[in-house]
């Protein structure tokens, strides 16, 4: 495993998360300006209404003035009907900001993915990569479009609220702030206790994922090996992790409003009686009180509101932070910026002294030198571990090596753009993979400008236009997850015709006929033979009979090359060589 690259600052706390949302918000600002517009306006018509009511108790119901008080009834009815439009229209347009701003934020997310380093990847559980891309994103996108709007309203309205009351009554308006130290002390104390289980909530659900996404992709061996069993007390063990961390989530925000009410009723009887004390004592009207008790109620419930809104931004601000944390590892093209661009190639590869551990502990590649020469075939035998994989992997820059350098032309790979590099290198890995595709597109994989015609020509240079004649839809045939409709043999010969149509300037093989019959084998020696022609070769084979026309055999065992040459000499020399190839043909040879 590499070494893991240093991360750059990231968000830790709730401030810098929300900063850096505010980076995709801002894209937004048309919608978020209109949505504002027309909060401002519905929150200003509910601040009329217990004006009104207060007004229609002084002036209207205990004057008995009919006429007027119709007229006034007409008015709170026009006003609750333009707040109730207004409301629906800034959630229509919050729905549209909220998803653009979780599409622009999974399209970097997912773009970022494709820009780091193996490494990465080797060290990070896929299920919960895609936990990070769906959950945590979606909880970011659920926390905008239903809370963005409310705490904008609930701003508003405290701020409302508190001028209003401030203009009927300062006494009673000072009376209603005893609460507010009460309310913030309670909301601190459950909040910062809840941000910590939602965060731990997500990770558990990655987790949860990961092991999920991993049993289903090897139910086979899961079969095979009667781990049934053992995954599913693994699950439980994640499962119940994630039944303890989301119950207690749930709990504690649960508190948050019948802590928040009560705190109001307890502020409400408190103003009311004050209030009706004024009355008896004359220094105030009945209306009055009625209107500052409701301005009251809509000055502590934003306050209650905002705190059950902080609590529940606390999810969205944990997946958010979990996005971000992926975003911010670096990509393996940042320092590639100005770097060469590979062309013309014509395939000269020299290894010189080139070392590489993927662990400061464990050496994998020990002073490896070597030359292929432009149209050279090397192969490269040894057991397993002993280091063939990843000398390929040095040389498609999936890994950058510790010591010595790699050359390709005379220019040292570290210098080249590695787009550009890979583009000169068509690569058939041991583990095959296909998408949910055609088999047309699967080939056309290889690449994307590739006509049709182009595509059914390299099918039949991979000797794979014969089977695939034979599908139900030819080459439109849809394919399952990673080719699950298919052969392995099958599978592998779409790999070999993916990589004859990007006509690489340089071929590796890892593994390439491992996986398959005599029959199949022989039909991609065919087209390796002709593929291979004028073209730099690299092949990783355990099969020997498939590397006798090698024009060198690098013999690796313990990260070092201990025998090269050609098919006839390492025989000759009886070493490593020989005793691998009688074991695997039991057969003597002079």
């Amino acid at each position: 495993m590499a070494n893991k690259p240093a991360r750059k600052p990231r968000a830790k706390h709730t401030g810098a998360t929300l900063l850096r949302m505010w980076g995709y918000l801002r894209h937004q600002r048309a919608g978020l300006v209109t949505v504002a517009v027309l909060t401002i306006l519905g929150s200003g018509l509910a601040l009329l209404g217990p004006y009104l009511i207060g007004v229609a108790i002084d002036d209207y119901i205990l004057p008995r003035n009919a006429d007027g008080l119709v007229r006034l009834c007409f008015l709170l009815l026009g006003s609750y009907l333009m707040i109730g439009a207004a409301s629906w229209v800034q959630s229509y347009i919050m729905a549209g900001v909220s998803q653009r701003t979780v599409w622009e934020m999974r399209q970097d997310l997912f773009q970022h993915l494709h820009q780091l380093p193996v490494s990465y990847f080797d060290q990070t559980s896929h299920g919960e990569l895609m936990s990070r891309t769906t959950n945590d994103v979606d909880n970011v996108s659920t926390t905008l479009s239903q809370n963005v709007t409310q705490i904008i309203t609930s701003i508003i309205t405290i701020a409302g609220s508190f001028v209003m009351m401030l203009a009927l009554n300062i006494w009673l308006t000072l009376i209603s702030l005893i609460t507010v130290p009460i309310v913030l002390f309670t909301t601190r104390q459950i909040t910062k206790r809840t941000q910590r289980l939602f965060k731990e909530q997500q990770q558990r659900l990655g987790q949860l994922n990961g092991l999920i996404e991993e049993t289903i992709s090897g139910q086979k061996v899961v079969k095979t090996f009667r781990r049934e069993a053992a995954s599913v007390e693994q699950l439980h063990t994640i499962n119940e992790q994630l039944r303890v961390a989301g119950t207690g989530a749930q709990q504690l925000s649960g508190m948050m409003g019948p802590s928040m009410n009560m705190i109001n009723h307890f502020s409400f009887i408190l103003l009311a009686a004050v209030g009706g004390w004024m009355v008896l004592q004359g220094w105030t009207m009945v209306g009055v009180i009625i209107s500052f008790l409701n301005y009251s109620k809509q000055f502590s419930r934003p306050i209650n509101d905002l705190a059950n809104q902080y609590n529940m931004i606390q999810a969205g601000v944990a997946g958010a932070e979990r996005v971000f944390e992926v975003m911010d590892n670096p990509t393996e093209y940042e320092a590639d910026s100005g770097a060469a661009l590979l062309s013309d190639v014509k395939g000269e590869v020299i290894f010189q002294n080139v070392s590489f551990r993927y662990t400061d502990e464990v050496p994998i590649l020990k002073e490896i030198s070597f030359t292929a020469q432009p149209g050279d075939l090397i192969a490269l035998v040894g057991p397993t571990g002993a280091g063939k994989t990843t000398i390929i992997n040095l040389l498609t820059r999936f890994y950058d090596i510790n010591t010595g350098s790699i050359t390709i032309d005379g220019r040292d790979i570290r210098d080249l753009n590695k787009d550009s590099l890979r583009s000169r290198l068509g690569i058939v890995l041991q583990d095959v993979y296909l998408f949910s595709d055609t088999v047309r597109e699967n080939i056309r994989f290889g690449r994307l400008d590739a006509t049709d015609k182009e595509v059914e020509a390299a099918a039949k240079l991979a000797n794979a236009d014969g089977f695939i004649g034979r599908l139900p839809n030819g080459y439109d045939t849809k394919l399952t997850a990673d080719g699950g409709n298919l052969s392995q043999g099958q599978r592998q010969l779409l790999t070999i015709a993916r990589a004859i149509l990007a006509d690489p300037a340089i071929l590796v093989l890892d593994e390439a006929t491992s996986a398959v019959d005599t029959r199949t084998e022989l039909h991609i020696q065919q087209a390796m033979s002709l593929l291979m022609k004028g073209r730099t070769s690299f092949v990783i084979a355990h099969r020997l009979s498939t590397i006798r026309e090698a024009s060198a055999i690098l013999v690796i065992r313990g990260g070092e090359i201990v025998e090269r040459g050609t098919h006839d000499e390492l025989l000759a020399q009886r070493g490593h060589y020989y005793d691998l190839y009688v074991n695997q043909f039991n057969q003597k040879t002079s």
